[in-house]
């Protein structure tokens, strides 16, 4: 059976205080859409569909770069769920197969609740999904008979033996696309707030004779984001799940409260991360490595047993080979570390090869950028890099090379030579105390006139 995918993105989020659309504020490094969307893919839908609605096109800017298949449809007015399911009709009318429903605002719902939802479609016209509320508070009941959904209830709306039910309702649902939207198209707005409700679809169904039903998911999974306190919340429930599943899988944290990890890092076991460590998008750590304190990593790609940091940052593109040493205050950006290579102390590497078991000693740095273009360093494989060198790109330098310290390359050097190019120094003896002598002279002269 195809599935199709429509994602409630059309909400303003007018608790978020923010002139970025609800959907698009990040957990853990990724747009809550984009944790969405994730999700939905596992069910390897056919078609994909976001309603849009405030900053509709900020959404199409990044549903475009999660996933250039999805459509955006535009719910110009926001007058409630079920309006804003209907105004994927068109896009889908060609469409036969279930149509699931998630919402921008819930980023959390896993794979396989929604794996679950779809094959509970074998026995039900429709599949709502619920949760078991620790505190049930004001959420819609789900009133069962059974394993039969027989009506939601809004809070405001139940008994007292309704509410206190503590199957609740998350909002998602899976149904066949003919029979969702001609029960759409019934759906009244004949309530305090003038809205079309989806909930309504179960009271339909049933009026038709239909089979509905309810699966259960951990409460966790819909956590919904309405402002910034929410935002925090979720983002700490992330952390804290990521965190663990490392910890499960064989990573050590030393201080896992202080590690903070995106959306989709990658660390292989026997890995120690130490405290204060951030990760950024699109980071894999491999086996046994060391990432240590302070250090920031986005967009790079860490081989077995290499060593990070303290106080290190890698910056996309870094790409470090097996037992490779990167150091304190090192930078590397858009550069290859090949393997066994160093660079320990204070040195930018930027748009760069460094080759196999080279040494880059303190506060080199490779100047890749003439205020328009970038370009590229080369240095050879057991390169010895002497310290404060500054390599002005486009340079390369072959194997077995050596700088004297204070260095400025400007020219290739041929593999085996050294290159030095630094003014000869001249020594003054005594100059020094003259100086000092004549600089303390000045000040109290200037210090006595000011009296």
């Amino acid at each position: 059976m195809s599935t199709a995918l429509v994602v409630l993105a059309a909400g303003k989020g007018t608790r978020m205080n923010s002139d970025l659309p609800k959907v698009l504020h990040p957990i853990a490094q990724a747009s809550m859409l984009e944790h969405a969307l994730v999700a939905g893919r596992a069910l390897d839908p056919e078609r994909i569909i976001v309603v849009a609605g405030h900053g509709a096109e900020a959404v199409r800017a990044a549903v475009a770069e999660i996933d250039e298949s999805a459509e955006v449809v535009l719910q110009t007015e926001q007058l409630g769920t079920a309006h804003a399911v209907d105004q994927a009709r068109d896009a889908l009318k060609d469409f036969s197969g279930d149509v699931v429903v998630l919402y921008g605002d819930t980023p959390f719902v896993s794979a396989d609740t929604l794996e679950r939802m779809v094959a509970a479609r074998a026995n039900a016209d429709l599949v709502v999904l619920g949760f078991h509320a620790a505190d049930p508070a004001r959420y819609g009941r789900l009133v069962m008979q059974g394993d039969s959904l027989e009506r939601i209830v809004e809070f405001k709306d139940a008994s007292e033996d309704e509410r206190a039910i503590g199957f609740c309702n998350s909002g998602l649902m899976a149904c066949d696309a003919s029979l969702m939207f001609d029960l759409l198209a019934k759906i009244g707005n004949e309530n305090a707030s003038g809205e079309y409700y989806l909930t309504d679809l179960v009271e339909l169904a049933r009026a038709e004779g239909r089979a509905v039903t309810a699966v259960a998911c951990d409460e966790a999974e819909t956590l919904g984001v309405n402002s910034r306190l929410d935002l925090a919340a979720a983002d700490a429930v992330f952390q804290t799940k990521a965190r663990q599943e490392l910890m499960e899988l064989g990573v050590t944290l030393m201080a896992p409260e202080t590690v903070y990890l995106a959306f989709d890092t990658v660390i292989g076991r026997d890995t120690v991360i130490e405290p204060n460590v951030v990760f950024g998008p699109g980071v894999t750590v491999e086996s046994g490595a060391v990432i240590r304190a302070f250090s920031h990593l986005e967009g790079c790609h860490v081989s077995r047993g290499s060593k990070v940091g303290p106080f290190a940052r890698l910056r996309p593109g870094a790409e470090l080979a097996e037992d490779t040493h990167i150091g304190n205050f090192v930078e590397i950006k858009n550069a290859e570390i090949a393997e066994g290579a160093k660079v320990n102390h204070l040195s930018y590497i930027g748009d760069a090869s460094i080759g196999a078991g080279s040494n880059i000693g303190a506060g080199t740095i490779t100047c890749n950028y003439d205020g328009v273009m970038k370009h590229r360093t080369t240095i050879g494989a057991r390169s010895f890099i002497g310290s404060n060198t500054l390599l002005v790109a486009p340079v390369t330098l072959g194997d077995e090379t050596m700088t004297g310290s204070g260095t400025v390359v400007t020219k290739d050097v041929e593999a085996g030579a050294l290159a030095i190019a630094r003014p000869r120094q001249d020594t003054k003896p005594g100059y020094a105390r003259k100086l000092m002598d004549m600089l303390r002279a000045k000040k109290a002269r200037l210090t006595k006139g000011s009296e």
